[in-house]
């Protein structure tokens, strides 16, 4: 029986590598913060499933009180990309300063 699995590339965006799931908490922690992306095995993105009709719904900062890696991870992966940060300047950043930044939908 094959082991679930997922997709993901690194920052430089050439390989992709499949991971069995779960992931160890490291990868997860990266994933979470945007130094690796869930991709296709084609290295095409990744669109989480919608379940139902019609759009997908808008996306929204996280929870004040989530871990400060998934605020790294939306300002990595912010729905605006003017706004989008590096993973290591956001990671920079501490959880107050980042929930001040992006903690408001616009």
């Amino acid at each position: 029986m094959e082991r679930e699995h997922i997709f993901v590339q690194g920052g430089g965006g050439s390989v992709v590598i499949k991971m069995d799931l779960p992931l160890h908490d490291d990868i997860a922690e990266q994933l979470t913060k945007g130094y690796l992306r869930r991709v296709n095995e084609d290295g095409s993105p990744y669109v989480e499933p919608v379940e139902g009709d019609g759009p997908p719904p808008e996306p929204k900062p996280p929870a004040k009180s989530a871990s400060k890696a998934e605020w790294v991870g939306w300002a990595v992966n912010h729905p605006d990309e003017s706004r989008r940060m590096t993973p290591d300047d956001a990671e920079a950043l501490t959880k107050d300063d980042l929930i001040e930044r992006f903690g408001k939908s616009e």
